[in-house]
């Protein structure tokens, strides 16, 4: 078993060279996360990737970049690269982006003004449980989801069962794939098969976008995805 086993990988993309080796630094003290890979902007990350002999866990990028912006780059990350989590951070963040964001597939959403242990918490909280929110956005969220949104719709082919809904609730809470088979007493794996059936079955691109699915449809309150 190598060193980094178990380790979370990241991949810093930014055109602020002091900004990424300042992250770099920070991370590499971690004991739990490795930074495997840094790159300017999108055309060299790519590259990169396309060499790399295993790919990062998660992916921490800005948006507007020098050369291959970030909005360009989780589009091809988005084809390419499913099961790379993104997390963006961004000189440019507004709240009001934050739909958006999750629609796009994007798991956590900040600006570079939030402290190092946040950032921490934020690649933490993605390898844990696929996404994460700042508290403030869970207003921002909660006004850009139509309280006139329908309910699910009721055909076979769309319809959750009785059991995905509860792994989805459980999802929407925070829950680790592990804590959700405890609560459940079901296997990791069986919870992992819900997980990608409720993928399949709402068209969400990733965790965070069936956070918004359960909100859009009323199946869980906001606050409820939120625990600290």
């Amino acid at each position: 078993m190598s060193e980094d086993s178990g380790k979370i990988t990241l991949a810093l993309v930014d055109d602020e060279a002091l900004f990424v080796s300042l992250l770099k630094g920070f991370f590499e003290q971690k004991p739990d996360i490795r930074v495997s890979l840094t790159a300017n902007d999108g055309g060299e990350l790519l590259e990169k990737l396309a060499e790399a002999e295993t790919l990062p866990d998660i992916l921490m990028i800005d948006l507007r970049m020098t050369g291959m912006d970030g909005l360009s780059t989780i589009e091809v990350m988005r084809e390419k690269y499913k099961d790379i989590r993104i997390a963006v951070v961004s000189s440019h963040y507004k709240k009001t982006f934050m739909g958006y964001m999750l629609k796009s597939g994007v798991s956590a959403f900040a600006p570079k003004g939030v402290s190092p242990d946040v950032l921490y918490d934020m690649i933490k909280g993605i390898a844990d449980n696929g996404y994460f929110f700042l508290p403030e956005q869970m207003d921002v969220i909660r006004k850009q989801v139509s309280s006139k949104a329908p309910g699910p719709k009721l055909e076979p082919e769309s319809m959750l069962s009785e059991r995905e809904v509860e792994v989805l609730e459980l999802i929407c809470k925070q829950c680790t794939a592990q804590e959700i088979a405890d609560k459940l007493f079901i296997t990791k794996r069986t919870v992992e098969g819900h997980r990608s059936n409720l993928l399949l079955k709402t068209g969400a691109k990733n965790v965070a976008g069936l956070v918004l699915y359960a909100v859009q449809h009323r199946l869980i309150d906001l606050d409820e995805c939120v625990r600290f």
